[in-house]
C-alpha cells in the first residue's frame, strides 16, 4: 500500500480528513503508549535501536548498512536482527541468501546479510538472545523503537528530511507511530536524511522539535563503473517514496522514460515484470529498480534489471562517536 497524500500536508492546516480521523489517531498512540510499558529483556550486549516514529521507509536500511560498516571497520562483532517484514518464518533464524527466499525472510533481512549475520525473529528479544549466543558483541535492531521487548543502549530516529513528520498527526489522520515528542523524549539521537533543501525544510517546519543531537546525512549512489547519463530507463520501485529514487536517477543522468511506482515491499510477480519488460521494450528503455526490489526479484530476472545502488553519506558522525564510545564501541 502507498500512504494517503493527506499524511504529508502542512501540519497546521491538516484538512477534513485528518480531522475527522484525529480521535482514532488518539487511540493509536495510547495503545502504542501502554504497549511500551510492558518489561523487556536488557540484553547482555550494547544493542542499537535503529527506528523512525513514521509508519513506512525513512531510511532505516542504508542507515543499518553505514552503521554496520562503521562498527565493523573498528573490529567489532555485529550482528542484525530483523522483525522479517513480509517474511513467513517466525524465527530466530540466521538469514542464508542462498537458502532463504524473501518470502521467508523478507527484503531487507536479504539485502542486510550481504553485510553482517542477520537474525529474522518476529520476537524481537529471542531474536537479540539468538545473536548473543553466536557471537554478537553489538547488535543492531532494526525497526524495534516502538517495541518493548528489548531494552536498547542507544536509539536513533531516522527521519526523511524531506517528509518530516508529515502533518504532525498519528496513524490513521497522519504517518506517526505516536507523537512526536512522545518517541523522541526517548531517542538519544536523530538523523535526518536528505539534501541540502529537505534539511533546510526540516530545520523551518520540525528543527525546535528535536531535543537531542541530530545528525544530517544524505543517500549517495554508488557508481560502480555504471554511468547512467542519457540512459534511457523504465524504472519501478517497491519503496515507501518511489519518487526519490526516480528523481534521483535522473540527477545521475539518466532519461526516465517511464516510472512505475509501486507500493512499499510490493511483490514483483512473473505478470507484472513481463508488462514492465514489455513497456521497456517499446520503448528502447532498459529497467532499473532499487537495491532493495532487487531482493525480491525471481533469479531469473537478476540479470535483466540494473539496480541503483545509494549508501549514506554523513559528514559529521561525532555525535552518535560519543554515544559509541561511552558504551565501548
Amino acid at each position: 500500500m502507498r500512504a494517503p497524500a493527506f499524511w504529508f500536508g502542512p501540519k497546521d492546516r491538516p484538512g477534513l480528513i485528518p480531522h475527522l480521523l484525529a480521535p482514532l489517531g488518539w487511540l493509536y498512540a495510547a495503545g502504542t503508549a501502554r504497549r511500551l510499558k510492558q518489561p523487556g529483556y536488557t540484553p547482555r550486549v550494547p544493542v542499537i535501536c535503529v527506528g523512525n516514529l513514521t509508519a513506512g521507509g525513512a531510511g532505516k536500511t542504508p542507515t543499518v548498512i553505514a552503521l554496520t560498516e562503521r562498527l565493523t571497520s573498528r573490529g567489532h562483532a555485529v550482528h542484525i536482527v530483523s522483525r522479517g517484514y513480509g517474511g513467513s518464518l517466525e524465527g530466530p533464524v540466521r538469514v542464508d541468501p542462498a537458502r532463504h527466499w524473501v518470502d521467508q525472510v523478507g527484503d531487507e533481512p536479504l539485502l542486510l546479510s550481504a553485510f553482517a549475520p542477520v537474525w529474522v525473529a518476529k520476537d524481537r528479544a529471542a531474536g537479540v538472545k539468538a545473536a548473543e549466543a553466536a557471537g554478537a558483541r553489538v547488535i543492531l535492531l532494526d525497526d524495534g523503537f516502538q517495541s518493548p521487548l528489548v531494552k536498547p543502549a542507544l536509539s536513533l530516529v531516522v527521519v526523511d528530511a524531506a517528509r518530516g513528520f508529515g502533518n504532525g498527526r498519528c496513524i490513521p489522520a497522519g504517518p506517526l507511530r505516536e507523537p512526536v515528542a512522545t518517541g523522541l523524549a526517548r531517542a538519544d539521537l536523530v538523523l535526518t536524511i536528505g539534501d541540502a533543501a529537505a534539511q533546510d525544510r526540516f530545520d523551518a517546519e520540525w528543527g525546535a522539535a528535536v531535543p537531542v543531537p541530530r545528525l544530517r546525512g544524505a543517500l549517495q549512489p554508488l557508481q560502480m563503473g555504471m554511468d547512467w547519463t542519457d540512459e534511457r530507463v523504465l524504472a519501478f520501485a517497491g519503496i515507501a517514496d518511489p519518487s526519490r529514487f526516480f528523481a534521483t536517477l535522473a540527477a545521475e543522468g539518466a532519461k526516465v522514460v517511464r516510472a512505475e511506482p509501486l507500493g512499499d515491499h510490493a511483490a514483483l510477480s512473473e505478470t507484472l515484470l513481463r508488462r514492465l519488460e514489455a513497456e521497456a521494450a517499446s520503448l528502447g528503455a532498459q529497467l532499473v529498480t532499487t537495491e532493495k526490489d532487487a531482493a525480491r526479484l525471481p533469479p531469473a530476472w537478476r540479470s535483466k534489471v540494473l539496480t541503483l545502488v545509494v549508501r549514506l553519506q554523513v559528514a559529521d558522525w561525532s555525535a552518535l562517536d560519543a554515544r559509541l564510545a561511552a558504551l565501548g564501541l
